[in-house]
């Protein structure tokens, strides 16, 4: 059902106030006109400003003196007498005065007996007797085909202002539609603009941009958040068989797939050593499909006060769906519900928010990949690990040789030295057992002995600070070796 639908189905059922909490007051106000025009209603507009006037004539003339609300509200209420539909836009903050309080309930009764429609256009909070005989309308976000439309006519007329190169395929023009779902019109129109006017060009390279601009313009509003992950994948050493399965999905939330029959890839559940990559492997899949990442703090979003949680999770899984398509990044699943695998004294608390996650896990229809990383197998309720929760289970152990080798040669770029001046194989070689967190360490440690001591960085240098740290597989063996030996036969190596 669209907006208007929506509303004209309220009109029809007689409520007698409607509220539209909402930044997108000019969208609103063209759905209202529409309806007025179509049912031959007149329509009224207030704003402390210009005060009252008909809002379907240009040029209307303003009733007099009708700038206060209370003013308004008496001229709404004993002077007209039509069943028309009357827009008081941001009057929340005069409703602290006791007498424009009273007189608006008074006028939305008398609209309402007349048979007209008061609707109150804010985006503030409202006093709790008004929401009481009010009925709530959310505004929806533009579906794909409104935001392919109004990408065109940005573009149109930025095209017809000055001259741009525009140079995409269909499937960079409907990657970056996908990616302003979870904005407003308003939003999404601000993104293109400074997208196309930032180079005067509209091509694939605009799809980061829009991604920095969507993080930038919803932010997280504490329950999910955006986590960088690097431009390209090949910053990120290692887990050649993780990026061969994303590589073979990359275009699986495209339509096309759909019209294939490829349902679109669920999710993917990481079990490994601590600090051996987890958290890179859920960048690498945020970066291979050119999608923002979030990332869930289960713990957060755990509230002292009953039913508090379950309407955080609830948000957030709601939030995910509207930023969509995205990455989902569960960071330590097991923590967060730790005591739904066991008999634990928070009154179900946890089973009832891992039994909704599993629930939305199986039955969510919107693009959002699932990445949930775990340290501690046995801490994992056996729900979690059924077939058809995930795509796929893998296994992110310590990087090999050859990994380890790019891993070190990644750190070097990043710190302006060239690998080329450094024995790489050789600090391949010393640095067995770590994980690509340990060898990043490393090097920095070698770096600020190099600093300290006047010298240039040196692959001796690298090996000295190695040897120095000894990594958590030697300082915990035997947990190590206990994880690989479980992980054996039941997961797919990452690399």
């Amino acid at each position: 059902m669209s907006d208007q639908e929506e509303l004209k189905r309220l009109i029809v059922c007689r409520h007698s106030c409607i509220v539209v909490n909402t930044v997108e007051e000019e969208y609103a106000l063209v759905l209202l006109r529409e309806i007025a025009i179509d049912q031959s209603r007149n329509l009224w507009e207030w704003t402390s400003t210009q005060g009252l006037r008909e809002g379907l004539l240009a040029g209307s003339p303003i009733v007099p003196d009708s700038q206060h609300p209370a003013a308004a509200l008496y001229h709404i209420t004993y002077k007209q007498h039509d069943a028309g539909i009357y827009v008081l836009i941001d009057i929340g903050g005069f409703l602290k005065d006791d007498k424009t309080l009273r007189i608006l309930r008074e006028a939305i009764e008398h609209v309402g007996n007349r048979g007209g429609l008061t609707v109150l256009i804010d985006s503030g909070e409202l006093p709790r007797v008004i929401r009481a005989i009010s009925t709530e309308f959310r505004i929806s976000f533009p579906d794909e085909e409104e935001l392919s439309a109004l990408v065109g006519q940005t573009v149109q007329k930025l095209n017809e202002e000055q001259r741009l190169i525009i140079d995409l395929s269909r499937a960079e023009l409907q990657l970056i539609v996908k990616n302003l779902r979870g904005l407003s019109r308003r939003q999404a129109r601000q993104v293109i603009i400074e997208a196309v006017l930032n180079d005067h060009r509209f091509d694939a390279n605009d799809i980061n941009t829009i991604l920095v601009a969507k993080r930038r313009m919803i932010g997280s509003e504490g329950l999910l958040d955006f986590v960088d992950s690097p431009v390209n994948i090949d910053e990120i050493g290692g887990l050649g068989r993780l990026k061969a399965w994303l590589a073979d999905r990359q275009g699986s939330f495209r339509d096309e797939a759909a019209a294939f029959g490829l349902p679109p890839p669920r999710g993917l559940l990481m079990l490994g050593v601590q600090g051996a990559g987890k958290s890179l492997a859920a960048k690498a899949v945020a970066t291979a499909w050119r999608q923002p990442l979030l990332r869930m703090d289960v713990g957060a979003l755990y509230d002292r006060y009953i039913g508090e949680s379950e309407r955080r999770l609830r948000e957030a899984l709601q939030q995910a769906e509207r930023m969509s398509p995205i990455v989902l990044w569960i960071d330590e699943i097991e923590k967060g519900f730790a005591s739904a695998a066991s008999q634990s004294s928070d009154g179900g608390l946890s089973k009832r928010m891992f039994g909704a996650l599993l629930t939305w896990m199986q039955e969510h229809t919107a693009p959002v990949f699932i990445i949930a990383t775990a340290n501690d197998i046995e801490a994992l309720p056996p729900e979690l690990l059924r077939k058809g929760r995930f795509d796929e289970i893998f296994f992110v152990d310590l990087p090999n040789l050859e990994a380890r080798a790019t891993i070190c040669a990644i750190h070097l770029r990043k710190r302006k030295r060239d690998p080329k001046n450094f024995d790489i194989g050789q600090i391949a070689e010393a640095s067995e057992g770590f994980s690509g967190a340990e060898i990043e360490q490393a090097i920095i440690s070698a770096l600020h002995d190099a600093f300290a001591a006047g010298k240039e960085l040196c692959t001796p240098q690298i090996i000295e600070a190695l040897r120095r740290s000894p990594p958590l597989s030697v300082t915990m063996k035997e947990k190590v070796a206990e994880l690989r030996c479980w992980a054996s036969g039941r997961c797919v190596p990452a690399d």
